[in-house]
């Protein structure tokens, strides 16, 4: 069952098409990985896809609810959650903080602003398991602001995953990250639910091929070829446009 679809959808900036034509089919339960160089229009269509940009032409579903001019925080309340490609945290809160504020929003007491959300024994439960899954528990008391760039990059995607979406968007999540913390994120992604459905933009092959049911490869802004990552891996027009015609192992993004 398709859980998010677009249907030729287009975006562009005055003379600028930065995304054309694209019709994208992410199944539920399956973990979508895009791929493509530098400028392909891999976050745009994130932005399209969770509102943060309205799109030109074409049309979004969500669960076959049409989504294409839905404004982005009702795209979360049906279940959507994403990362950004830069850091986008509560810079001057501890790292417990953040995730209490992230857990809060799936409550039904979330706009009872007078209790401090540490008086909720659920959040804190909730808050403690996420934080050590996610190999924070030495840092949770820490302000942001004082972490490494890869602490804050595992912080973000634990953020996302607080909400409990069903389709979560993962944009660039190891980037920026050392071997072992790449290493370490990836495992975590990998151990999710099925129940929550992924698409993810991701320049390291290595971590693409080691999560990936199935690959979108954007080029110009255009859909140019979806399959498996085997039938990706294996296309020579894929090697050709993108690396040169060598193995595929690691891409630039």
């Amino acid at each position: 069952m398709s859980l998010l679809k677009t249907q030729k959808i287009s975006k562009s900036f005055k003379a600028l098409q930065v995304l054309k034509d694209v019709s994208l089919e992410v199944q539920e339960n399956e973990r979508h990985v895009i791929i493509g160089p530098n400028g392909a229009g891999k976050t745009t269509l994130f932005n399209c896809l969770t509102g943060f940009l309205p799109i030109s032409s074409g049309k979004i579903f969500l669960q076959n609810q049409d989504i294409s001019t839905m404004e982005t925080h009702k795209r979360v309340g049906l279940g959507m959650s994403r990362t950004f490609q830069k850091n986008n945290l509560f810079w001057n809160l501890t790292v417990k903080e953040n995730v209490y504020l992230a857990i809060t929003s799936n409550k039904p007491y979330k706009y009872r602003f007078f209790k401090p959300l540490d008086s909720y024994a659920d959040i804190r439960a909730e808050a403690d398991e996420l934080i050590e899954q996610w190999n924070l528990l030495e840092r949770k008391d820490r302000i942001v602001s004082e972490l490494s760039y890869g602490e804050q990059r595992v912080l973000e995607v634990m953020l996302a995953v607080a909400l409990k979406p069903k389709v979560l968007l993962l944009d660039e999540p190891t980037s920026g990250m050392s071997p072992a913390e790449t290493a370490h994120t990836t495992k975590l992604i990998q151990q999710l639910p099925r129940s929550m459905t992924m698409v993810i933009i991701e320049h390291d092959m290595d971590v693409v091929f080691s999560i990936a049911d199935r690959i979108t490869v954007l080029h110009h802004g255009e859909l140019l070829l979806s399959g498996s990552p085997d039938e990706i891996r294996n296309n020579s027009q894929v090697q050709d446009v993108y690396f040169g015609g060598g193995a595929l192992s690691h891409a630039d993004d």
